[in-house]
Parts: C-alpha cells; structure tokens; sequence
C-alpha cells in the first residue's frame, strides 16, 4: 500500500507540473479526492496488517502447542523405551533359566529327539524313493515336519513315523496289483493295471516300469532290457496259477542296473560305430556271400546235370561238362591214346575255369576283411591319441567314440571272415567234386581206349 500510494502522489506531481492549463478549482477537487483515497487505503491497510499479526500470533500459539505434545509424546516414549529394554533384559534372564529348567527336564528325552529326527530323515530318503509310494503317495509328508521340528515330538508323530517304517517293511514283502496312472513314452499319460513287487519292481503285464520320485509318476523304461529279461515279464504274467516261472529282479530296485541298461548301446549302434571301415567290411561280406550263394546254386545243378550224364553216358550232352568231355571223346575215337588224352585234358581246362569261377574272389574277401578290421583299428587308435592330445585323459567319453571304431572294425572284419571262410570251402568241395568227377571220367576213357588199341 504504501508503495501504491507513493506512485499516486509521483503520478499527481508529474500530472499537476506538466497540465498547467488546468485551473485553480479543478485541481483542489482532484487533490481533495486523491487525499481521501489515500486515507482510505491506509485505513485498509491498517485493517489487513492487523489481521496478518493476530494470524501470525495465533499461529504462533499453535506451534508452541504442538512443540509442547512432541516433547511430552517424545518423554513418555524414552520412559517407555527404558521400560520395554528393561523388560526385555528380564525375559532374556528369564528365557535362559526355562531353557535350562526345560534341558533339566528333558533328561534322556533330548537323546531320543535327536534319534527320532534322525530316524524321520533317513525314512524319508527310503520312503520317498520306494516304489511302494507309487501305491501309496504321500507317505514321507508327515516325516518333513518331524525331521525339522525344534521341539520334542509327539506321540502321534511318533507314531506316523513307526507306521511309515512298518508299512515299508510289510509293503516290500507284498506282489499287489492295482491301478496307476502310467506316462507314456509320447508324453501323455493312462490308467493301467499294474503289479508290484514288493520294493524291487513296477511291471505291467509285457514291460518293466521306473518309479520316478522326483515327479511321483509312473513311466517305461527308455529302453527294453535283453529280450530274455524282458521277456520274462509277460511269461510271468500268463504263468497259469500253481505253476513255477522265473522273472529277473533288480536287486537295486530298478534304480541302477535297469536304467543303466538305457545307456547300453544296442547291436545296431554297435555295428554304425565303425563307421566307413565297417561299411566297407559290410559290402565285402555281402558280396562275398552272393558269390558263394550264386556258386552253390550252379555247382548243385551242374553236379546234379553230371549225375545225370552218368547215367546215360552213351548219349552226351552240351548242357553240362562232362556230356562235353564226352563229346570230346566220341568226335576223337579214331586218335591214339596220347592224343586223346591231351584232347580230353584240353576239354578240362576249358571247363574248370568255369567251375572254379568266383571261388577265389570269395577267399581273397576272407582274407581282406580281418586287414580291413585291422586298418580300423589303427585309424581308431590314431584318432584316440588325437583326442588325448587335445583334450587330456580326464573324461573317458571323449575317447569312447574312437575306441568303439578301433575295436567294432576288428569284430566285424573277423565275423565277415568266418562265414567267408566256411562259404569257401563248401564252393570250394563242390567244385573239386565236380572236377574229380571229370577226372575220373577222362582217366576211365584214356584206360578204355588204350585197352582198345591193344586187343
């Protein structure tokens, strides 16, 4: 205000200095007018500043008043804070005399607590993980709490963990059927009629089960067992009642010996092991035996045309060699005996190449195949020092890969060269007979014929 009115009587100053063609009386009304505003707003002003002091004072008051309650809130909270200490100091003191009071009680029963909370941990390990759960779920829950309690058990949770050791030893003396919920090897799951026995298995009425503890659940093995094992399930299951069969147990309970046959590889994933060199064994093989098969055919029926000839040897044929040797003879009767024989040993040796043929190539694959397995063998060992040079000897897998190839290459160059070997000398016997017989037929002749010539 007092800033207002100084603009005001500056404004009238410059106004009343710079108009001066205003007359006398004018300017006398409009000063009379601007004192009476003045006055008014100083009385305004007057006014509103009192108002300001008395809000400041009573505000003032109310300050004061609640700086008055802080400090009375703030003594009666340090007054209780000395109690709740001191309070706390004599429930510490307290505590520790129950504490004792309570070790002084228990006696012998602090021993026990420690047997039975043992005893509840190890339950649950062989409880949780025993197929008999699969039956009956659940049964470690009541355990948990009692392995972990701080305080002394009782007796009814002393008797859940009698009852769950009873039932684990009676339970595993049992063969029970009942139906469970089975996770199939495509990842659903369905109701089946199970067979329990005892701790040892889960089957079906064809196939072994694994218990998994982890998911509570039911589910196949990943893969079968040996036939004669697996077989023994469902020779089990249709064993009419009063008669004896045997069926393989796991004395692991189906955890250890059963799921590591998963890993075990089977004869397919044996064989692709060695790789190339066994593929290569393979087709010899094959091979081999087509040879031997094609031989054993013709040689039979040619032995077979040859039993036949003899029978009618005064009629020879060109459908088997020795009508041929024959005809030989028939078209070289009038030739004396030197030329006879060397016309008729002639006639030999144009059909033993025909006789003999492919027998030879069967033993040069009887023989190759074990060097092949051999040559697998060596590349293997050649790549397993590769790895150990690389990787070190501190997993045995690395080199598990090339091991098979060195070894699995021997096997099959050997089992290739054993049927091989009994494919050859059956060609090989059939051959010789049909070529014994020639020879003894020619010989018969040349005898036959030199007797001619002397009578």
């Amino acid at each position: 205000m007092r800033t207002l009115l100084k603009s005001l009587i500056v404004a009238v100053a410059v106004t009343a200095t710079a108009s001066t063609a205003f007359d006398a009386s004018a300017n006398s009304t409009r000063l009379d007018q601007i004192l009476e505003q003045v006055k008014r707003e100083r009385q305004l002003e007057g006014r509103i500043n009192q108002e300001r002091e008395q809000a400041f004072i009573n505000a003032r008051q109310d300050q004061q008043r609640l700086l008055n309650e802080a400090r009375r809130a703030l003594a009666n909270e340090e007054a209780r804070g000395e109690r709740l200490q001191k309070e706390y100091a004599d429930n510490d003191i307290l505590i520790a005399q129950k504490e004792q009071e309570l070790i002084s009680a228990q006696g012998t029963l602090g021993e026990l607590f420690g047997m039975v909370r043992g005893s509840a941990s190890d339950a649950i390990g062989v409880v949780s993980t025993s197929i008999v759960s699969a039956q009956y779920p659940g049964r470690h829950e009541p355990l948990r709490g009692l392995a972990a309690a701080t305080e002394l058990p009782t007796i009814p949770e002393m008797e859940d963990l009698w009852v769950a050791l009873l039932t684990e030893m009676v339970e595993s003396a049992k063969i029970t059927r009942f139906d469970a919920e089975v996770v199939n090897l495509d990842g659903g799951s369905s109701t089946q009629r199970v067979t329990r026995f005892g701790s040892f298995h889960i089957t079906t009425d064809r196939d072994y089960l694994y218990y998994n503890a982890d998911t509570n659940q039911l589910q196949p093995l990943g893969r079968a067992p040996i036939s004669r094992v697996h077989n023994s399930v469902a020779d089990f299951h249709g064993t009419r009642a009063g008669n004896l069969t045997s069926l393989f147990v796991d004395p692991t309970k189906g955890n250890s010996i059963l799921r590591l046959n998963q890993q075990r590889a089977t004869l397919s994933e044996y064989y692709h092991q060695g790789k190339f060199v066994g593929y290569l064994i393979t087709a010899l093989l094959i091979i081999g035996l087509l040879i031997a098969i094609e031989r054993f055919v013709v040689l039979t029926l040619v032995g077979g045309k040859i039993r036949a000839q003899l029978k009618n040897l005064s009629n020879p044929s060109d459908g088997n060699p020795l009508g041929r040797i024959l005809k030989v003879y028939h078209n070289n009767k009038s030739a004396d005996v030197e030329n006879l024989e060397l016309k008729l040993d002639e006639a030999i040796l144009r059909e033993t190449p025909k006789v003999e043929r492919g027998i030879g190539m069967i033993k040069l694959f009887a023989a190759v195949a074990p060097l092949m397995g051999l040559l697998g063998t060596v590349i293997g060992m050649i790549m397993t020092f590769q790895t150990i040079t690389l990787y070190g000897t501190g997993d045995p897998k690395l080199m598990a890969g090339d091991i098979s190839l060195a070894l699995v290459t021997t096997a099959l160059g050997l089992i290739a060269a054993l049927p091989l070997i009994f494919a050859h000398s059956i060609v090989a016997t059939k051959a010789k007979s049909v070529l014994h017989v020639l020879d003894e037929q020619s010989a018969g002749i040349i005898a036959a014929h030199a007797e001619k010539e002397k009578a």
